[in-house]
């Protein structure tokens, strides 16, 4: 049994190429995105789902902390940080161990992409007050935008931004070669509730993004900043 709740899936957009079997889509996506005022562009990144609590550091599942070694910095600083989060939960972004993407223009390990409080999920501006608080960057933003009146045009336009090579300089983990960013999650802007979540945040990711199997675990390595050895560097090589 979870001791506190995950954070929700994300529903694909219709015409995300980067779907699985077991991925869900919001067909009804354009409905929803005519509904809300204003709505946010960020980054996907390539990386573990990681969440910060008062009760520990989480990844994906929630069932207990997680002990992996990709997350020993982090659960270091959540040592110093864990009394004055009370009931805030903060997700980020673990980009400390490579995954399919390497990406070569990091400051940090660790970018914030929501915050919760109770069962609402925080508005993107509190998101990023409370990353600044905590010394943390946030995934970076590509557009504050409010709903389009064109359908296909707002298709063409998130499918153009993908094609680019995004703010982390991403390259194939495998062969090196650079590539284009993984994705894009748009979510509102606003704050909105946990029980609606898949009416408030989509995803778009790019076929074949992902080239790690399972047990990249057993040989995972540490990703390089661009300046070793500054305030965000651990001594674990």
């Amino acid at each position: 049994m979870a001791i506190s709740q995950k954070y929700g899936r994300t529903y694909h957009y219709p015409f995300s190429p980067g779907t699985t079997s077991d991925d869900r889509i919001q067909h009804d996506y354009w409905d929803h995105l005519r509904q809300i005022p204003v709505w946010v562009h960020t980054e996907k990144l390539d990386g573990e789902n990681n969440c910060l609590s008062r009760l520990g550091v989480f990844a994906r599942s929630h069932a207990a902390p997680t002990t992996s070694p990709w997350t020993e910095g982090l659960r270091r600083f959540w040592q110093s940080i864990k009394n004055d989060l009370g009931t805030l939960e903060i997700f980020l972004e673990n980009l400390y161990a490579v995954h399919s993407i390497e990406y070569r223009n990091l400051d940090h390990h660790f970018y914030v992409f929501a915050v919760r409080e109770h069962d609402q999920l925080l508005s993107w501006e509190e998101t990023k007050y409370y990353a600044a608080m905590l010394d943390l960057p946030v995934v970076p933003e590509i557009k504050v935008f409010t709903p389009p009146a064109d359908r296909a045009g707002f298709e063409k336009e998130v499918q153009v931004i993908v094609s680019g090579s995004g703010a982390l300089c991403p390259h194939d983990a495998q062969n090196g070669q650079a590539v284009t960013m993984e994705g894009i999650v748009t979510r509102d802007a606003a704050g909105y509730p946990e029980n609606a979540f898949s009416q408030h945040v989509f995803k778009y990711v790019r076929k074949g993004h992902v080239k790690t199997d399972q047990h990249w675990t057993r040989h995972w390595r540490r990703a390089r900043l661009n300046n070793e050895g500054g305030k965000y560097v651990d001594d674990q090589r």
